[in-house]
């Protein structure tokens, strides 16, 4: 039997990350052997536990720490980080480690080195003139780049959740519900937002265009005028019918404010696209007087960056979209590191990407009347992300009111 020695150390009782490591070992083949196990006395103590992990080959003991890895089990045999050079441009060496989106150290020349820019799916880059080390996606590779491979010199801290803690984050966390009180997870939310702010940190939107058609537009327009939101990442959907309905009242050609159907709406997003196109962009339509209003326009008074993502599915597009898919990512990316917050409502494909580049200290909101949104998001490695199933409609109202309060 191949071995190796694990430790897993914080709050491993309370988040059941000793339950789940066993159940991995057990789950791929392998066999455990409890070496150590100390638990905290009080809530707020630590726990440390060194569990020896076997099995039959070096391959499947390999994937099996691999999986533990993103559970914040680490080798307990330090060793150096192994760094092998890329043989060509977007080309990896084989046996590479590929990151989680959690806080990250590598063990390189005598010292633990935190990775920067942390996000899932990426490999781990070594300077080794700076002794800086940074994530970068596989296509982002170059010949000689020194790449991390396999797991030794490799530390992953999963964030920590405390027994007491009362927060919404906590509280959301558990089974994906429509049964959930919805104002108590709104007024956490609200809390939430309103102590990031005042820590100097910033928020961001993930949105679909449901927030126009449902008439909460305006209530997302009054959150970016007012403060509360840092940037916005959606495609050309939402930015069209936010610009529809500023110009015309509707969106997707129904009436905003009253429901009825407007003969001949269903053209208004394209006259909406032609107008903004007339202008040059966005801003330049708020500039002379084209756009008095909506998501848009206070992003652009206020000084907000948007990225909006362009598809395949798009009409027009607005002139701002990024239709190249690989730029627009490395923006999203680039402003996913900056954020401490991000609530995505009502867009699953953008959440699904927005979730991907996110790193695990990030808190973050899924808001969609359909629970496989939050599922999908969960079931592709996001598990921070927790969920609130209900109508848009509803939702950003009652967390505009709630942030009214004092």
């Amino acid at each position: 039997m191949e071995k190796r020695t694990i430790e897993l150390s914080g709050h491993i009782i309370d988040s059941l990350t000793l339950t789940k490591t066993m159940g991995i070992i057990m789950d791929n083949g392998g066999e455990f052997d409890i070496l150590e196990i100390d638990v905290g006395r009080k809530k707020t103590d630590e726990s440390h536990a060194k569990i020896e992990v076997s099995a039959d080959s070096p391959e499947l003991l390999e994937s099996i720490l691999d999986e533990l890895s993103v559970l914040g089990a680490s080798i307990d045999e330090i060793k150096e980080v192994n760094l092998v050079p890329a043989p060509k441009d977007k080309v990896a060496p084989e046996g590479f480690y590929s990151s989680s989106n959690h806080t990250t150290h590598i063990f390189y020349d005598g010292e633990w080195i935190l990775v920067e820019e942390i996000e899932m799916d990426c490999l781990v880059v070594v300077d080794q003139k700076t002794k800086r080390a940074v994530v970068k996606p596989i296509a982002s590779i170059k010949k000689g780049d020194m790449i991390v491979v396999g797991l030794d010199g490799v530390k992953v801290t999963p964030p920590q959740r405390l027994r007491e803690e009362q927060q919404v984050f906590e509280f959301m966390n558990s089974e994906v519900s429509s049964e959930k009180p919805l104002m108590n997870l709104i007024n956490g939310i609200a809390r939430e937002m309103k102590e990031i702010k005042a820590k100097g940190g910033k928020i961001g939107i993930v949105g679909g265009p449901a927030i126009v058609h449902t008439g909460s537009g305006k209530y997302l327009a009054a959150l970016v005028k007012e403060g509360y939101i840092d940037v916005i990442m959606a495609g050309n959907a939402l930015a069209t019918h936010d610009i529809e309905s500023n110009l015309f009242g509707t969106s997707l050609g129904i009436e905003v404010e009253t429901g009825k159907i407007v003969a001949h709406g269903h053209t208004h997003h394209m006259r909406a696209i032609n107008r903004i196109n007339n202008s040059g962009s966005i801003k330049n339509a708020v500039e002379d007087g084209t756009l008095t209003g909506g998501i848009m326009y206070e992003c652009i008074k206020n000084d907000v960056p948007f990225v909006l993502a362009g598809s395949i599915r798009d009409d027009g597009p607005l002139p701002d979209v990024i239709t190249d898919t690989a730029e627009s990512q490395k923006l999203m990316r680039h402003y996913a590191q900056e954020v401490d917050m991000v609530i995505m409502i009502a867009t699953m494909l953008h959440s699904i990407a927005t979730g991907n580049l996110l790193p695990s200290r990030v808190k973050s909101i899924c808001v969609d009347i359909n629970p496989s949104t939050v599922t999908k998001l969960s079931d592709r490695g996001s598990a921070q992300v927790v969920g609130i199933v209900t109508d848009i409609g509803t939702f950003l109202p009652l967390l505009y009111n709630a942030l009214q309060e004092d």
